[in-house]
């Protein structure tokens, strides 16, 4: 059985491995600890994944921003999300998303973007972004089908049209 809980601090050392195997280097990894030392950081929403009492995921949800002409809102991101090589496509990034998903609807946030893939967010509610009149600020060149959203509140991007701000750390790491 897969249980999923906020991270402790005890913990890191053992998220900073699942996530230089599953993405086979350390660039995730490093971007959770800029993320964590960041104001953009809500402990709350870095969940890991256990089974059988032991680490084997993780997922990481972060403030950004929407500028809207003249003014921001403030939402989540999702990046990263990871899980043991040898355990995915078993179900567990998926708990995670859900889990995750849910959690941040309890701290009243109402829109998150991921970049990722295509093929595994849409499930979840995610659609792409810039067919709901959102762009990112990245540095490197986004593919559309990568970069979507996802509304936790009906109609919570209605009249939002506006530019992503990922913080640069994001972009360090890319």
């Amino acid at each position: 059985m897969i249980t999923i809980r906020p991270e402790k601090s005890e913990d890191f050392n053992t998220i900073y491995e699942i996530n230089k195997k599953a993405f086979n280097g350390e660039v995730e990894a490093r971007l959770i600890d800029k993320i964590r030392q960041s104001d953009n950081f809500v402990p709350e929403l870095s969940l890991v994944a256990l089974k059988d009492d032991k680490i084997v995921g993780h997922i990481l949800f972060s403030r950004v921003k929407i500028k809207i002409e003249g003014a921001e809102k403030l939402i989540l991101a999702l990046a990263p999300i990871a899980v043991l090589p040898e355990l995915q496509k078993k179900g567990i990034g998926s708990l995670l998303v859900k889990k995750g998903l849910q959690t941040c609807k309890g701290f009243d946030y109402d829109i998150i973007v991921v970049i990722g893939h295509p093929e595994f967010f849409p499930r979840f509610g995610f659609t792409p972004a810039r067919k709901r009149g959102l762009e990112v600020s990245f540095g490197v060149e986004i593919p559309s089908e990568a970069f979507m959203v996802c509304e936790l509140k009906k109609d919570a991007l209605k009249d939002i049209r506006g530019i992503v701000e990922f913080p640069s750390y994001f972009e360090d790491e890319s």
